[in-house]
């Protein structure tokens, strides 16, 4: 029976993809979208693709117009869901979940993503039943291989909390055939799948605690080697890392409480101004700047949870008044560059300093990933190899900035790190080097600690 030119193409574009070749692939996509605009198969695998190979405008695009064109399919809904998540749109990710739910009561993916939005907007008694909705029985996702060679058996340990690190870009699918666990409903009794290497993705040691513990005892059923074990990454939050870094020499770290909300109401020894964070949050959200004790109250009370974070402020402002927040990525003992962003604003993160506005911060930012031991000095060098060693993370980055006597001024410090390259834009072609070098480092380790278990995989 001969094809149609519509499925014709969707199997090339499927071939093509399964055999890695991306831009063929998107090829072929777009010449069936350009016959079926709305043919729900061609944009769901686009987006999908797009989000592999880092494009999450792209990807956003194509589900939004899958969604658009087939409200009542619930995997529009949730790929839609899933990148406004990675986006920091909570409440267009919540939208698209539960419309997916609407749809489709028992799907364990709407649940997941649901569950992970509804805690990252404080809301940790709702996300609760979807927590368990989600994950029941469903406790292994498996990454498609899209190589040519030989795959790489990889396995992957998650939480079902957010605060898990983003391994997308370095967990290549046309390297590794990764089948990512997630560990606190993982069934004790049942055999890990395949695996060379292991990869400990659980990154957030104030939220994901239970996850750290359940991935520690699971590796006890493993020879395979583990990059980042979860020993490790549990002694790594926030006030824990500040105090042990901060007796480092050339460090300065800020002093952090982390207190219930009577002890916060009742401390009297707090300095100003004074940042408040919640724990297990990222990207600034959920974190506030203080500046007198008689707003303190008010302050806390925007803050989800019973304990909170009071966080010495570091004034990290140059002369010119810019705040400036270098991250330095560390993947197998060694130190990479990977942004620099340049803010008005005393929260300084890269999606916000709209650092495509300026042409000067871009081109310090350049320098920096040119020359990051001639922009930082010697002394801020030094400081950050020590904080690699007292860490001992395969990998993980450090957010700082830089005292005017050349110390660093730490802000953060653990595994989840996020890598994102930047969009199609040419404004930052200085930028992908970079970043592809730190890529490039994170898949070299991964293979190489598997090359040796890769006969015999466990």
């Amino acid at each position: 029976m001969t094809q149609t030119p519509v499925a014709e193409l969707l199997e090339r574009a499927r071939r093509l993809e399964g055999a890695g070749q991306d831009e063929p692939a998107k090829a072929a996509y777009m010449e069936l979208l350009k016959i079926d605009p709305c043919h729900f198969a061609a944009l769901n695998e686009i987006g999908t693709l797009a989000l592999s190979t880092g494009h999450r405008s792209a990807a956003q695009t194509a589900y939004a117009r899958a969604v658009q064109c087939h409200p009542d399919n619930p995997v529009g809904r949730v790929n839609l869901g899933n990148v406004l998540f990675e986006n920091g749109d909570f409440a267009g990710a919540r939208e698209q979940y539960q419309a997916a739910l609407t749809s489709k009561s028992d799907l364990a993916e709407a649940h997941q993503g649901l569950a992970r939005t509804l805690e990252q907007m404080g809301d940790a008694s709702a996300a609760e039943p979807h927590w368990h909705l989600g994950f029941a029985g469903q406790t292994i996702v498996k990454q498609r291989y899209r190589g040519c060679g030989r795959a790489i058996p990889a396995l992957l340990l998650v939480s079902i909390k957010p605060g898990n690190i983003p391994t997308r870009q370095i967990l290549d699918s046309r390297i590794f055939e990764t089948a990512a666990i997630y560990a606190e409903f993982y069934d004790s009794a049942e055999a890990l799948p395949a695996h060379a290497v292991v990869f400990n993705g659980i990154g957030d040691a104030d939220l994901c605690q239970a996850g750290l513990r359940r991935a520690q005892a699971l590796l006890s059923r493993t020879v395979a080697p583990v990059i980042n074990a979860p020993e490790r990454v549990r002694v790594t939050g926030r006030a824990e890392n500040a105090l042990r870094l901060g007796r480092l020499p050339d460090v300065v770290a800020p002093s952090i409480r982390r207190l219930t909300r009577a002890a916060l109401s009742g401390a009297a020894d707090l300095t100003f101004p004074l940042l408040l964070r919640a724990p297990g949050f990222h990207t600034g959200q959920h974190f506030v700047r203080v500046e007198t004790q008689a707003q303190l109250a008010a302050a806390a009370d925007t803050l989800p949870g019973e304990e909170v974070l009071a966080i010495q402020y570091l004034d990290a402002r140059g002369a010119d008044g810019m705040a400036r927040k270098y991250r330095v990525m560390m993947i197998d003992g060694a130190l990479y560059p990977l942004h620099l962003a340049i803010s008005s604003d005393w929260k300084v993160h890269y999606f916000t300093a709209n650092m495509a506005a300026e042409a000067n911060h871009r081109a310090e930012e350049g320098r920096f990933l040119a020359d990051m031991a001639g922009v930082l000095g010697a002394r801020a060098m030094t400081a950050l190899a020590r904080i690699a060693r007292t860490l001992g993370l395969d990998y993980a980055g450090i957010d700082f900035a830089l005292r005017d006597d050349g110390a660093v001024l730490l802000f953060e410090c653990n595994a989840n790190m996020a890598i994102v390259p930047p969009d199609a834009n040419p404004m930052w072609d200085y930028r992908r080097p970079a970043i592809s070098r730190v890529i490039d480092a994170a898949k070299r380790m991964i293979a190489s600690r598997a090359d040796a278990q890769t006969q015999s995989p466990r």
